[in-house]
């Protein structure tokens, strides 16, 4: 039975006071740089008022539009995990130790994009582009040396990675066991987000039905198996580095979310097994207020679908918990350093928000991958917001406000429009078929350009206080001897490792498929074998084909 009003108020302050004792906070007594005391939240005169309560609530309780935990950031900050990779496997963990000795306290990898497709770094598809937009990774030998001095059960992993996130996943699992660190002690994330693929991204490779097979198999085995990993990042980013607005982020992604959900409980799965390893990723752009919105938004809108809509019965399901990024799309190539300041506000919004994860953009990543100086000072900025701002002393510092109250309703009742149009169309997976979120975002994508190009919108240094003398800045270059060495040691590896093993654990995999067996375990023993991302996921395209995308107009 629901407590009443008075009780809930009461509930609250002594649940929080269990959380505290058994979470302690930063400091003892919190204080502003004048040393005014700061209490842990601001509540409205009534906390008792059942719309405060049904809306906005308080921190760490359904709706959680304050947030997912009672003290937030005076418990701990976000875990400052910058997106690193690039080069060889050598290259990157040279950068994964520089960050997490200048204060990084999680690893984020970035693939190059033959990984991304599946392809290995010796095929003619891979030419020119390895180790440029991110690291190369073939078997599991790179992966060896990608965590090299790294153990991983003192760390989190983040994988930015769609199509071949199964065969990366069993690349992390089989080091773990190499490192003799049990399976349950190993955390991190999974992007494997492959409706955002169809929608923004495009590094998609197999058709939406096996994808959606793929992930809910990693589902399954992350709960089964490694506990702490969560097994997908249901992703935002893209969509709005695609051009959506604001509202079409926050509901093509819910909506994305919804549909891996329904799969995985048509597919047997208990809701509440899963859904608190779900995770999310947002976008942070330039609009400080709108996007704060859209996180408060997010949160409140996805814990009434989990409670009503899929009846999920813990409050960890109801919660949904996000990494930010800020928005590189934003960036620009004139006058570089103005991007500092871009990121400085979208990396205080999307604190202000309540994100639990921040990658903080660095300012040349317009031009190339981020030089060593570029993402220390991208790094110092969320140092400086978390130390130095007093942004973190109080939670949800901005609730309660006519303004950020008025954007979130809205935000909330405009993106379940969007998401009440794909239910009509059959959901999300008959939605991208279709190419419905596809057609709205090139819409609102044009509406934009054609709002700079009419100097209705003003980006600074581009179409108005633009200056005549350009910068230069130092480029991380990547040097073609990465691509010899890399194709180089990928046929080491494929000559001493034993190719009838190999054989034999890809016709296996592709057997399975015939099946309706989780192939997790079966990617797993091929990918111990050292078979290559481009071996497994070439089985795959034999059975499943390549998808192809419909034409926007």
């Amino acid at each position: 039975m629901e407590n009443s009003s008075s009780n809930k108020y009461q509930n609250w302050k002594q649940k929080t006071s269990e959380w505290v004792k058994k979470h302690p906070e930063r400091e003892k007594e919190f204080v502003s740089i004048s040393n005014r005391k700061i209490d842990a939240v601001y509540l409205p005169q009534n906390p008792e008022d059942p719309e405060y309560q049904e809306k906005i609530g308080f921190p760490g309780e359904y709706p959680y539009t304050r947030g997912v935990y009672p003290s937030m950031y005076r418990g701990k900050f976000w875990t400052m995990r910058q997106f690193a990779g690039f080069g060889s496997a050598r290259d990157t963990n040279q950068r994964f130790h520089y960050l997490l000795e200048h204060g990084q306290t999680g690893l984020s990898t970035a693939f190059h994009f033959p990984t991304l497709m599946g392809y290995d770094s010796d095929s003619p598809r891979a030419r020119g582009e390895v180790g440029v937009c991110g690291v190369a990774i073939d078997t599991l030998k790179d992966m060896e040396i990608l965590f090299d001095r790294i153990p991983l059960d003192k760390v989190t992993t983040s994988m930015t990675i769609n199509p071949p996130a199964a065969v990366l996943l069993c690349m992390y699992v089989a080091l773990a066991d190499q490192q003799g660190i049990p399976r349950n002690k190993i955390g991190g994330t999974l992007q494997n987000d492959i409706l955002k693929e169809y929608i923004a991204q495009h590094s998609y490779v197999f058709p939406p039905q096996p994808s959606m097979r793929l992930i809910v198999d990693t589902f399954e085995f992350c709960c089964n198996e490694v506990p702490r990993f969560h097994p997908i990042s249901i992703s935002g980013y893209h969509i709005r580095e695609a051009g959506s607005t604001a509202v079409q982020e926050l509901a093509f992604t819910i909506a994305d979310g919804i549909a891996y959900v329904q799969a995985a409980i048509e597919r047997g799965l208990n809701v509440d097994d899963f859904a608190p390893k779900l995770s999310f990723f947002w976008d942070v752009h330039n609009d400080f207020f709108e996007e704060i919105a859209k996180m408060r938004a997010a949160r409140r809108m996805w814990a009434k679908i989990m409670r009503k809509r899929f009846g999920a019965k813990k409050e960890s399901s109801w919660q949904m918990r996000f990494h930010c990024q800020t928005a590189g799309v934003s960036l620009t190539a004139q006058q570089p350093y103005n991007n500092v300041v871009r990121v400085t506000l979208q990396a205080l919004a999307a604190v202000m928000g309540g994100t639990q994860s921040l990658h903080t953009n660095s300012l040349d990543e317009t031009l190339a991958l981020p030089s060593d100086e570029a993402v220390q000072i991208a790094l110092r900025t969320q140092q400086i917001i978390a130390n130095e701002s007093g942004v973190t002393s109080t939670v949800d510092p901005l609730a309660g406000s006519y303004y950020v109250e008025k954007l979130t309703d809205d935000l909330e009742a405009e993106a379940n429009h969007y998401i009440s149009k794909i239910d009509t169309l059959g959901g999300m997976v008959r939605a991208v078929e279709l190419a419905y979120p596809m057609r709205e975002i090139a819409e609102a994508s044009f509406r934009f350009q054609h709002q700079i190009e009419k100097n209705e919108k003003i980006i600074v240094g581009v179409n108005d206080f633009t200056s005549q003398n350009g910068t230069t800045l130092p480029i991380l270059k990547i040097n073609d001897q990465v691509e010899k060495e890399q194709i180089a040691a990928l046929k080491k590896v494929k000559a001493e490792r034993d190719n009838q093993q190999v054989q034999a654990t890809l016709q296996t995999i592709k057997a399975k498929t015939e099946t309706s067996e989780n192939l997790i375990p079966y990617i797993l023993e091929a990918v111990k074998a050292y078979a290559s991302v481009g071996e497994i996921m070439g089985v795959l395209r034999e059975v499943w084909g390549e998808y192809r995308d419909p034409c926007v107009i």
